[in-house]
Order: structure tokens, then sequence, then C-alpha cells
């Protein structure tokens, strides 16, 4: 019985995450499993992989096939290397205290790149924040002074309808009065020409 170690997926749609799974190689894809060792979530930057490392060792270290994706996680986690050392441990190349201290000097190189790679990530995502802020800014100072200058074009256009208004009253006033100067001067006239006929 072939043994594989491989991804059954679960999750919703377009939301996928999968469980590390040990299962005969004739099993589908998401029935029947061994044992599951962990899981994978390929939403989050980095993915995130949860493993359970000494389960997965042994695994490996009794034949169990993995699949190309699998693969890649065991070989992220230093779990291919571990069965490389431990190979050359059983073969007499090294001893067991040289293979964990090669393993041990890998991991801290590999834990120094993971965490380089979740700053950089946090800095852009930073700096990506910040621009988008400043175009805001930009925007919204850009509508602050198109809003002040329809005020300011609004203002000196009721000035003008207050001025014109003004200046039509004082028109009217003028009107009035020439039109009581008119009106006197007619009776004035009127008054003096009946007096001459008198």
């Amino acid at each position: 019985m072939p043994v594989k170690i491989r991804l059954a997926r679960r999750g919703r749609k377009k939301q996928a995450m999968y469980d590390v799974v040990i299962a005969d190689s004739r099993a589908p894809r998401d029935g029947k499993f061994i044992e599951k060792i962990g899981t994978y979530n390929p939403n989050t930057d980095p993915a995130t992989i949860s493993l359970n490392e000494e389960k997965a060792f042994d695994w490996v270290m009794k034949g169990a096939q993995p699949t190309d994706t699998v693969k890649a996680m065991l070989s992220y986690r230093g779990i291919l290397l571990k069965k490389h050392l431990q190979i050359g441990v059983n073969k007499g190349a090294l001893t067991q205290e040289q293979a964990d201290e090669k393993f041990a000097a890998w991991l801290q190189d590999k834990e120094g790149k993971i965490q380089g790679k979740m700053d950089k990530l946090s800095a852009d995502k930073a700096a990506e924040a910040k621009s988008r802020l400043e175009a805001e800014k930009k925007v919204a100072a850009a509508r602050a002074e198109a809003i002040a200058a329809r005020k300011k074009a609004a203002d000196e256009a009721l000035a003008a309808e207050v001025a014109e208004a003004g200046a039509s009253e004082e028109e009217k006033a003028l009107e009035e009065e020439g039109q009581d100067a008119v009106a006197d001067a007619e009776a004035k006239a009127d008054e003096s020409s009946e007096e001459n006929k008198d």
C-alpha cells in the first residue's frame, strides 16, 4: 500500500484551506486518511504552514512519498534536509551532533530570511498606506479649493445682485423724486396760469 503525504481541501469557495494528511494513494483527495499532521493556508502572505514536524519527519523516514506541493512545504520547513542529514548519520558519514548543528544553523538562517520578508512586507504596506493617505490629502485639498472658488464666485454674484438691487432702488427713488418734481412744477405752472387768467 503506497502511502502519500498530500493535501486535503477544505474551506469555502475561493477561500481554500488544506489539511496535510497521510493517506493511501488510492483514497480520494478529501476522503479517508491515516493521520492529519498539519494545515496549509495559501490565502495569507506569506502562506501559513502549520506542521507537526516530528510526525512529518517520522513518516518521511518510513518512506511516505510527498506530493509536489507538500514536498515544497517540507523543504521550506527543513524536514527534507533533516532526512538527508539523518541518512548521512545512518550511513556513518557524520555524527548526530554534527547533523544537529548543521540543521540548527540552517534553521536560524531560514528564520532570518522569513523575518526579513515579513519586515519588508510590513514596510511596503506602511509605505503604500502613507502614499494613499497623501493622495487622499491632495484630493481633499483640491476639493476644498474648488469649494472655496465656488463660494467666492457665489459671494461675488450675490454682491453684484445686491449692488444692482441697490442701484435700481436709487434709480427708482430718483425717478420718483423726478416725477414729484415734475408734478410740482406742473402744479405751480397750472396755479400761475390760473392766476394770470384772473
